[in-house]
């Protein structure tokens, strides 16, 4: 069987589309659609299905993608044991404001060492990067955490990442020379969506200290929830990489509150035995 079929393959299953994944490979899509279809007859399976305008892998695809990820990593690794050489595809999952605001000149100096390489970055929730790594979806995590949530991956923790409460300059927060816990009571939160590690963290600590809070917007991107805390009259929380501009040229303030808890690291999650090619290696070390 053609390898071609198995990456065409990969990218329908990633990316949840033929034409997504057509446009993505170069191909007509028609092209990746006879792919697909050369494909399940040679198992004799069914590897897609439709629910209305969306698809999912079935479970024998679901199956193939997990043999497949493994297939196209041997290949690779095959390919630079022989060629010395740091072409191929780099997988990161992580969250928007790593993505954002941490990863993208590290990403620009990796290609220029490997001009080959292909980095597939991928946001997504923290909990679904772990799953993805430890299916081989995905080369390496890098996320915020201070606890590996996950004792069958291995942890690398590169630094700790500071957490900060933000407000526009004019809000009354602002006039304190120090923000405790209590000034908190009551206040309009713009928060990060629900399944975001610091907004968990948060949350936790002013109801383990019984601080009441309203939650007047819920916005699943850093910059929308900036855009919003600058014309509005609530507080969030960000991570200090995603703010720092703006609190630098004095669009957003930092609010003057300390408390031991608030941080998170900043972590590489990578599994035990995944394979590391040369340009993974040195895309670790960049980072670390």
């Amino acid at each position: 069987m053609d390898l071609t079929y198995l990456l065409t393959f990969r990218e329908v299953a990633l990316r949840q589309s033929f034409t997504r994944a057509a446009e993505e490979l170069g191909y007509a899509q028609s092209s990746v659609t006879t792919q697909i279809q050369k494909l399940e007859k040679a198992y004799n399976v069914q590897l897609f299905e439709r629910f209305g305008k969306s698809m999912r892998l079935t479970s024998a695809g679901e199956e193939l993608l997990r043999i497949t990820v493994q297939m196209l990593n041997l290949y690779q690794e095959s390919k630079e044991k022989l060629s010395k050489q740091g072409g191929g595809t780099l997988s990161i999952g992580t969250i928007d404001s790593i993505a954002s605001y941490f990863l993208p000149p590290f990403i620009q100096q990796i290609r220029k060492q490997y001009p080959e390489l292909h980095v597939r970055l991928q946001p997504d929730r923290e909990d679904y990067i772990l799953t993805k790594v430890k299916e081989g979806e995905l080369d390496i995590g890098v996320i915020l955490e201070n606890k590996p949530a996950d004792s069958a991956l291995t942890w690398l923790t590169m630094r700790e990442e500071p957490l900060v409460l933000i407000a526009k300059p004019e809000h009354p927060l602002t006039l304190l020379d120090e923000v405790r816990l209590e000034h908190l009571n009551d206040a309009e939160w713009i928060m990060p969506e629900e399944s975001c590690n610091y907004r968990i963290m948060l949350e936790k600590l002013l109801k383990r200290n019984r601080i009441s809070y309203g939650v007047g917007l819920e916005l699943g991107n850093p910059e929308a929830v900036k855009r919003c805390v600058m014309s509005g009259s609530g507080i969030s929380i960000l991570p200090q990489m995603a703010a720092i501009d703006e609190i630098r040229r004095g669009e957003l303030s930092m609010l003057p509150f300390v408390h031991p808890d608030f941080h998170l690291n900043l972590q590489l999650v990578i599994h035990p035995r995944k394979w590391i090619s040369y340009a993974l290696r040195d895309f670790m070390e960049l980072i670390s």
